[in-house]
This record gives C-alpha cells, structure tokens and sequence, in this order.
C-alpha cells in the first residue's frame, strides 16, 4: 500500500514517527517520506540516523497553514503526531496547547484538502475519552474535527480517521524512563501516584503497526482503538527496583486513577472487533459507510450498552516477566 507512495509525518521527529520511518523503509518502498517538524536539531540527528534518498525533511510548525500546504503537495497519506502534549505544561499555558492542538489540526485538514492527500489518521490519546485535563480536551476537540473532516470533503476523495491508545512504553516523557533516571541516579525510592493506578500500555513498534493496518482498514470517520494490556503502576516499580520502597506522593492536577479508551457514553457507538474496538462517528455523513466491516472485510459487533474500556477493568493484564521483557526491549 506505501509503496512508491509520498507519506507526510507532522511531528516526524519525536518517538512514533522515528519508529515509523524506521519500519516503512524495511518493509515498503515509498517514493518520498516527508518529515514535518520545528525542530532543526532534531531533523538533523534525524537526517544522520535514517539516510535514505527518498527521505525529506521540512521545517514548520503545524500552526502555518500555507507551510503545511506547500509540504503537503502530491502527498498521499499524512500521519498528524504533532502536538504538546505534557499535561502539567499544559495546564500552565492552556493556549498555546490550544494552538497547537486544535488549531493545528483544523490546518492539517484544511491543508489536506486543498491539496487533495487521499488518506489522514491522527494520533489521539486515552486522554481524549472523557477528559480531565486541557490536554486531553484538546485532543477531544482534535478528534472531533477530523471525524467531521469527512464531510467536508466535497467531490475529493480525502478521508480522516482517528487512532487513539495508551501510554507508549519508553516514549520521552514516560514513567517507565523517569523510573529507569532515577534509578541509575542511586535514587533511594520510587515515587508512586496511587497504589491502585493503573495505565495501559502499547510497545512503540505496535503503535506503527496499528497505524499502519488502519490504512488499510479505515472508511474514514472511525476512532480505532486497539486492545491493549493493562499495568498497575506499582508493579511496575517492584519490577525495575525490586529492592527500594516506594513513596506515595498523590495524584497529580489533570491525572486519572484509570485511564479510559472507550467511554460508555459513547457505548452505544462502539464496535467490538477481534483486536480493535471502533468508536463510529456521532454525526451523519454524506457518504455511507458499514463501519461494521472494515475494508479489510474484519467484521465487528456493537458492545453492551454501558460498556466502558479502561484501564482499570481491562480483561488483558501485563505479567511481571511481559512487563520485564518489555522494558529490556526499550
């Protein structure tokens, strides 16, 4: 499918589109892999590290339109992962995530558009699912512009999808690389939000992947949400540090005790699949679409009213050995 094809990555530096570039260039051929991100030193080291011909790297900032139309010319398929995305930084300066986060988008889809790209997923988080923090309610607003991108299409063919999951273990800015510091700083304890917290987690590798697959999938107006494997945070410590105690240091402005992925407001919108649930859209488009088959002809079933996917009620638990096993995969 991405072959000899010109994909688009905003915030192509950070973890996922790293990784990306990384698994596309070992199993496709793409004419053109475009880089999109205001980071010079990052594109650089970027452009050090993956040096193949058909890698493009544009300077820009998500909040300009006219640079996102002129790096978007010819291009097939946009991955939208730019965004800020620290709560705490966020709760600090609420506008300028708005900027960012809302504005942003609404560029990328209008720059989409214009110039006619015939596929768009964007990245969201289980933040977006009934969220507590301004983070988390821009990327709400997020995923309901581009739901709604799709009816806004007109004659062209561009169609918008969403890809919401959890915590990326090993991502900057992740628990798993704060406990890993703080141990190799002989830190004499742990700091643990809640002893009942609980998060699910995804390998960054598996990320890409589901990206990648819904593609393939995607009608456009779907929020795919693949299941995951729920940890509790204290486990996670006892696994990396067996030997120090922990110190309970409460909850943080904007965290949750469970994350959620499918809230059950939106149950009677949810379709369950065999490795995916989908969240269909609240509105009408003018195009019609069986969200209940895929493209790829997977077949879903909607879920029991009330019926809510989070972190804390999961059925998929990460074991002690997974957890290790995946933090030595880092």
């Amino acid at each position: 499918m991405f072959d000899n094809k010109i994909i688009l990555i905003t915030g192509g530096t950070g973890s996922f589109g790293r990784k990306y570039t990384e698994i596309i260039l070992s199993s496709y051929s793409p004419k053109k892999i475009i880089i999109y991100s205001r980071d010079e030193l990052k594109q650089y080291e970027m452009a050090q590290e993956f040096t193949s011909p058909c890698m493009r790297f544009f300077i820009g900032d998500v909040r300009d339109k006219d640079r996102l139309k002129e790096a978007m010319r010819d291009v097939n398929f946009v991955i939208h992962a730019a965004a800020l995305k620290h709560v705490p930084v966020a709760e600090y300066n609420p506008i300028e995530c708005i900027k960012t986060n809302i504005n942003g988008a609404q560029n990328v889809i209008e720059a989409s558009l214009e110039q006619e790209v015939e596929k768009v997923i964007a990245l969201s988080t289980d933040k977006a699912a009934n969220p507590i923090n301004l983070y988390g309610a821009t990327k709400l607003a997020s995923d309901k512009l581009f739901v709604a991108a799709n009816n806004i299409v007109g004659k062209r063919t561009t169609k918008f999808s969403v890809v919401r999951y959890g915590n990326v273990i090993g991502s900057r800015g992740s628990v798993v690389l704060l406990f890993k510091k703080l141990i190799a700083n002989n830190a004499k304890e742990l700091p643990i939000t809640n002893e009942k917290m609980t998060r699910f987690f995804i390998t960054l590798e598996d990320g890409v992947n589901f990206v990648l697959k819904n593609f393939e999938r995607m009608h456009g107006g779907e929020i795919f949400i693949p299941k995951l494997s729920s940890i509790k945070i204290k486990n996670l410590a006892k696994v990396m540090a067996p030997s120090l105690p922990h110190k309970i240091i409460g909850i943080r402005a904007g965290e949750k005790l469970h994350e959620i992925m499918c809230p059950s407001d939106d149950s009677h919108l949810t379709l369950e699949f065999d490795n995916h649930f989908v969240i269909c859209p609240t509105i009408q488009f003018s195009h019609i679409a069986d969200f209940s088959k895929s493209k790829l002809a997977e077949v879903g079933v909607p879920v029991k009213q009330g019926f809510e996917y989070n972190s804390g009620n999961n059925q998929k638990w990460l074991d002690d050995d997974e957890l290790l096993k995946m933090i030595e995969d880092i």
